[in-house]
């Protein structure tokens, strides 16, 4: 059992239906990330390993272990959350270009929390070394990928930038891309998936029923600017999911 206080609150989980990530700042112990990165290095020497890199770099298994990191995904997930088999070594060397906006998901607009992405960052993120950019909201938005590809620079894109040890946990339906490396030293990030296993009967994070009303303020503020509509329709959409991750309750 997950002690309590490494679960997210109300206003955070709000904060992830209503924007679609959550950046975790997990304090590995000191020398665990340069371990990480120089093993990515070698493990991606060649050829990159795909779903292999967690058999190539084990050290990974304890990022999804750490109790800020694991809280965050039962708090997002259910007690059962289970990893994917899918993952990822995502090598972003200097000198690359932009990736294109894409979703990783298919939105099937169910509009509930099944699967998320979370992205491991072993070394500091800037600016500058090619960072993963993300747009807020855009889980509820579903486009075709040849259409989105197509986007540059969007007005309020978020880079994901922190220090090393960073878990950024994103909607899996959220547009991201990764951006160009300025830097002269190759930035890794370590893509893994998890799964709800069960519905929700009852919120798995820290719920405190005294502070929903912060967190259905939450719900309604704009992820970006946005027409009327649209955000009618997104705060309609946010409060399904919400709810559903109430397990229904009133709420």
């Amino acid at each position: 059992m997950i002690d309590k206080q490494h679960l997210l609150s109300d206003e955070e989980v709000a904060d992830f239906v209503c924007k679609g990530y959550i950046l975790v700042n997990a304090d590995f112990p000191q020398g665990f990330n340069e371990a990480v990165y120089d093993e990515c290095a070698r493990a991606t020497d060649g050829e990159n390993p795909g779903d292999a890199i967690l058999d190539r770099v084990p050290k990974l298994h304890e990022v999804f272990k750490h109790e800020k990191v694991f809280g965050a995904l039962v708090s997002l997930l259910g007690e059962d959350v289970q990893m994917n088999n899918h993952r990822h070594c995502h090598v972003n060397p200097p000198g690359s270009r932009s990736q294109g906006w894409h979703q990783d998901g298919t939105n099937q607009r169910h509009h509930q929390i099944r699967t998320v992405l979370a992205m491991y960052y072993p070394q500091d993120v800037t600016t500058e070394n090619g960072p993963t950019v993300v747009v807020p909201g855009t889980h509820f938005r579903n486009a075709p990928t040849d259409r989105i590809a197509t986007y540059t620079n969007i007005k309020e894109q978020v880079p994901v930038v922190g220090p090393a040890g960073t878990v950024a946990i994103t909607h899996y339906d959220i547009w991201h891309a990764a951006s160009r490396n300025k830097s002269d030293k190759t930035r890794f990030m370590l893509k893994f998936l998890f799964n709800r296993a069960s519905e929700p009967t009852a919120p798995s994070w820290n719920h405190d029923p005294a502070r929903l009303g912060a967190a259905h303020g939450r719900l309604g503020q704009r992820a970006i600017a946005c027409g009327q509509t649209e955000h009618y329709t997104e705060r309609r959409l946010r409060r399904e999911m919400w709810n559903h991750l109430m397990g229904n309750a009133s709420a």
